[in-house]
């Protein structure tokens, strides 16, 4: 693989995770391997079934336990589900230093800030701790300052008209 990037994809547009999943297919068909760690996302068995029979060149891991979007959760399980997530980034932190596969997605990963369940400085963190060949890509719909400065490519997925 050559040297890996850290890419984001962002913005109010749909098509992100998207982006992120179909450039996971595209290498895992070159026997890359790719863990996909899913944030802020209503449950969808379909999706997830999907996924699964990509395995294991493409392994998926969700740390929320609520079928419900976060936003619609009320409080008390909001919490619960901050903790989930933060052992999500837990995970993530042991992928990267494990060096575990080729290619990391932190699908939604963005939101984590958006909603004040993480630091940007934890985030900042993550993407310090990617090796040079590994390729990390984030998704979110609001980016940071320090974020955009640090990461390689940074793509905004926005509506130009919609029907």
């Amino acid at each position: 693989m050559s040297t890996g990037k850290i890419q984001v994809y962002y913005g109010e547009g749909r098509g992100k995770t998207s982006a992120a999943l179909g450039y996971a297919i595209h290498e895992a068909s070159k026997g890359e391997s790719v863990i996909v760690i899913q944030f802020l996302k209503q449950k969808d068995e379909d999706e997830i079934s999907f996924l699964g029979r990509l395995e294991p060149e493409i392994r998926l891991f969700r740390f929320q336990k609520s079928e419900k979007f976060y936003r619609e959760l009320p409080a008390e399980e909001q919490l619960e589900e901050q903790m989930n997530m933060k052992n999500g980034i837990s995970y993530a932190r042991k992928v990267l230093q494990t060096g575990e596969c080729d290619i990391l997605i932190l699908d939604e990963v963005l939101g984590l800030l958006d909603q004040n369940i993480v630091p940007e400085e934890e985030i900042l963190q993550l993407m310090a701790m990617k090796s040079d060949d590994m390729h990390m890509i984030m998704t979110g719909q609001v980016i940071s300052d320090g974020i955009m400065e640090q990461a390689d490519d940074v793509y905004e997925i926005c509506i130009k008209k919609e029907g």
